[in-house]
């Protein structure tokens, strides 16, 4: 997925062909309904939008993430060039203020200005927008993302827009005729696709226009009682949304844009605008939107959901990458919690890589994540262990980690595990920031005490040197001799909720590996003392 130059794997025509991993079916859709004007342009230009209202969060990354993995698959299909236009709608008007930044007494004055011309609550740029925008590029850039920025701003101020706008308003009683019957008949009254910037507040106005001269590209409309006429080109106006997408589309010559299933109504009306302007939409792809742990939309002005960099501090850019992949039609919890498994997906995808044919990889995410290039690193553990040691050897360093690690793999040397490495970091940050607040430890009643007790004995009598294996049979024997023959899961639920205060945990004969009989032994002995 990410942009870096490297080499282009050479895949078989019919593995590709035949394939259904959802960056070649996109790409292929691409290349079918765009295949004459791609042609005739010969190049083909993906947008991803971004509105600046507030930080940058965790969808904006998936949005850009995800058609870079179609631009992956496109370049296996084609060599002309690809462009990522990345465009900040940062000409609209600040309507509300975001929850969470500072000093929002400074945007509460300048509300409905457009975000450009908002001072930076910040103090760090010259407006809110360019606050915004600068955030924006810093993360894209630091996951390495190929793209080109557009700001909505310059384009209109500069002059790159005019003849669009010029066109929109030469057609503007069938635009009108589009969007007014999906309104109410309140809004009808006021509605209009140009929203002229106030001369004496700057504010963008969301007022009727009452009289438009096609010639000299004005419109005159009513403020405050009186009639004001303007130009519509170099700024002095904006586009209603519906309007501007359409504009978008038609002058940057857009070939393809996705965007959350909450705009599907919207992309409809904006492909029937450009066609009345003279051009073929663009091809679509609607993904679910993220939730929070409440199941309500994340929001960048309510701050809501995991952001960027917590998800990074507490694992890898690729983990997250993963995640934007996996199902982008389906509604997804986003929140703390579910790192931890986003992590061990990502070792286990890593490790099937390993053995699998052309077909079979094209259907592995981390394909897609990785350019076709899968890691190679040998897989020593999953994540979710990686957190019970923590636990369970109260390790607060990464040296504490590895001395458990070393113990079981004696001869393993750090310096050829660098991923390992940082996973070690991951998990001693994420159990004593996320993990830790969600451990609710069973206190036995005096049966299951008993049977605690009896594990005990069996694992005394084992031998440091038996596998995982032979641990784990021993684990099941003592199970089975004290009273959970037919249901062993209740077995190890209740060892899972006693020691690691969770339902679920590790493989038991693995971990002790890991971690030491003794050392399970008295971790055991502990937490029946303590309960």
């Amino acid at each position: 997925m990410f942009t870096r130059k490297i080499r282009l794997i050479v895949l078989e025509k019919e593995t590709i062909e035949k394939t259904n991993a959802w960056p070649f079916v996109e790409a292929k859709k691409i290349l079918r309904e765009r295949k004459k004007f791609i042609d005739k342009k010969g190049k083909i230009i993906l947008q991803t939008g971004y509105g600046p209202s507030g930080l940058p969060h965790i969808g904006t990354f998936g949005e850009v993430a995800r058609t870079s993995m179609i631009v992956n698959a496109l370049n296996h299909l084609t060599e002309l060039p690809k462009e990522i236009i990345t465009f900040s709608d940062d000409m609209d008007g600040l309507r509300k203020v975001p929850e969470n930044v500072p000093n929002q007494d400074i945007l509460i004055k300048n509300l409905n200005k457009p975000l450009t011309q908002v001072p930076d609550p910040f103090g760090k740029f010259n407006s809110f927008g360019e606050h915004n925008n600068e955030m924006l590029k810093t993360f894209l850039n630091n996951f390495k993302f190929k793209y080109t920025f557009k700001s909505s701003t310059e384009l209109y101020r500069n002059g790159f827009f005019n003849e669009t706008l010029k066109i929109i308003l030469h057609n503007f009683d069938k635009i009108m005729d589009i969007i007014l019957p999906t309104l109410g008949k309140e809004r009808q009254k006021t509605y209009s696709p140009f929203l002229p910037i106030c001369p004496e507040t700057g504010k963008v106005l969301e007022i009727p226009v009452k009289e438009i001269n096609k010639k000299n590209n004005k419109i005159i409309f009513e403020n405050n009682g009186k009639d004001l006429e303007t130009n519509i080109l170099d700024g002095n106006c904006k586009l209603q949304w519906k309007v501007d997408w359409a504009m978008r589309w038609y002058a940057l010559d857009v070939d393809f844009e996705m965007y959350g299933k909450d705009l599907i109504e919207s992309a409809i009306l904006s492909s029937k605008i450009i066609k009345t302007l003279g051009k073929n939409n663009p091809s679509g792809f609607a993904y679910e939107l993220f939730l929070d742990e409440k199941g309500e939309k994340i929001s960048k002005s309510k701050g809501n959901g995991i952001t960027i960099d917590e998800w990074l501090k507490y694992a890898s850019p690729e983990s997250l990458s993963l995640f934007m992949y996996q199902n982008p039609k389906r509604a997804k919890k986003l929140y703390n919690e579910i790192v931890s498994k986003a992590v061990d997906e990502y070792l286990s995808y890593t490790e099937k890589g390993k053995t699998q044919n052309q077909s079979q990889l094209l259907l592995n995410p981390l394909w897609h994540v990785h350019n076709g290039e899968i890691p190679k690193e040998e897989i020593i553990m999953s994540f979710s262990m990686l957190l019970n040691l923590v636990e369970t050897s109260n390790a607060s360093s990464k040296d504490v980690l590895w001395k458990f690690v070393k113990k079981y793999k004696p001869n393993i040397n750090q310096d050829d595990f660098p991923e390992f490495d940082k996973l070690v970091g991951y998990a001693i940050k994420y159990f004593d920031e996320v993990v830790k607040k969600t451990k609710n430890y069973k206190k036995p009643n005096e049966e299951e005490k008993k049977a605690l007790y009896e594990l005990i004995k069996i694992l005394e009598k084992c031998d440091e040197k038996m596998n995982p294996e032979e641990i784990q049979t021993c684990i099941y024997t003592a199970g089975k001799e004290n009273g959970y023959k037919e249901n062993l899961r209740d077995w190890f639920k209740l060892i899972y909720q006693v020691v690691f205060g969770d339902e679920n945990g590790p493989r038991m004969g693995f971990f002790i590996s890991f971690f030491g009989l003794k050392e399970t032994i008295q971790l055991i002995k502990n937490k029946l003392q303590n309960v």
